[in-house]
């Protein structure tokens, strides 16, 4: 996020790296975009995108971890959450705070890519002070044209393929488009320096606004047959937007949903869900990691037709 003003004594890319937020979606949140994607797309681009995914480094790990009965559709859903599982691998390396690791065959580098998460907006009252690091916005496209050119190395599409999975959930998350900032110039960057009171979760009664977004859609360990019962039911409750859109587009909409509905009212200096914010936020990532899914699955027909 923009740096804060004691920030200003320190080297930007650390102060940078210091404020990039929280996953977007949990992995529950991910692996619905994804499930809705793959029923929403035709065998061909099911045939095209598991080709791609096969050449990924981390495909027979994935079949490993997850053994689902298909293998395609297993490696489609472990791709949707792995931007987010090298957080923790230490295989990779977080720029500005480590040292660079070794690339391993197949990978470009061993970068996490914090930044590709999420662009910073500002809602609110005040502007940020600087450009947001953020750079969801620019890396949908890249990705999706690499994913697309059927010249470029197979490696690399498969390297940008997850990635763009990933990302077209991130980019519907409210809060991995926006900030608040303050008049002093600090972001609680997309909510996660904001600490909230849930007194209708009894076991995250006390935790960052964005934490709170992110588990709306389900808890992170929903997968197999819960999955996909989750899945039909969202399906038969949102259809299909006539409209894909735009990566563009699709940022500006959760930038609007976070300035008017991802912060509850700041009675206290902790505020309080209550049962209808709660219920409007619920409907809310509930439409959004649906319509991440419908969206996906076009776009990859798109690209990959």
């Amino acid at each position: 996020m923009a740096a804060r003003v004691f920030g200003r004594l320190l080297p930007l890319s650390l102060l940078w790296a210091l404020a990039l937020p929280a996953a977007a979606w949990n992995a529950a949140g991910h692996r619905i975009s994804a499930m809705i994607a793959w029923e929403s797309m035709d065998v061909p681009t099911r045939d095209a995108v598991a080709t791609i995914l096969r050449q990924h480094p981390d495909f027979e790990q994935w079949l490993l971890r997850a053994n689902g009965a298909d293998p395609d559709l297993t490696a489609f859903l472990e791709a949707s959450t792995w931007p987010d599982d090298i957080r923790h691998d230490k295989r990779f390396y977080t720029s500005g705070s480590e040292e660079p690791t070794p690339t391993q065959p197949g990978f470009p580098d061993m970068e996490r890519r914090l930044n590709w998460h999420f662009v910073d907006r500002p809602v609110g009252r005040y502007e940020r002070l600087l450009p947001s690091p953020g750079v969801i916005d620019q890396q949908l496209v890249a990705l999706a044209r690499t994913v697309g050119d059927r010249k470029e190395k197979l490696s690399a599409r498969a390297y940008a393929l997850p990635w763009l999975i990933h990302l077209v959930g991130d980019a519907h998350q409210p809060l991995h488009a926006a900030s608040r900032y303050g008049p002093d110039g600090q972001s609680d960057q997309g909510g996660n320096k904001m600490t909230i009171s849930n007194p209708l979760h009894a076991h995250a009664s006390s935790i960052s606004l964005h934490r709170y977004w992110d588990d709306l859609p389900a808890p992170p360990w929903l997968n197999g047959s819960r999955l996909h019962s989750t899945v039909i039911a969202l399906i038969s409750r949102h259809p299909a937007p006539a409209a894909t859109g735009t990566p563009e587009q699709w940022i500006d909409e959760s930038w609007q949903i976070a300035s008017e509905h991802a912060y509850p009212p700041e009675v206290d200096a902790v505020p309080t869900i209550t049962a209808d914010f709660h219920n409007q936020a619920l409907t809310i990532a509930n439409r959004r990691v649906t319509e991440a899914g419908y969206r996906l699955a076009a776009l990859l027909r798109q690209l990959l037709r």
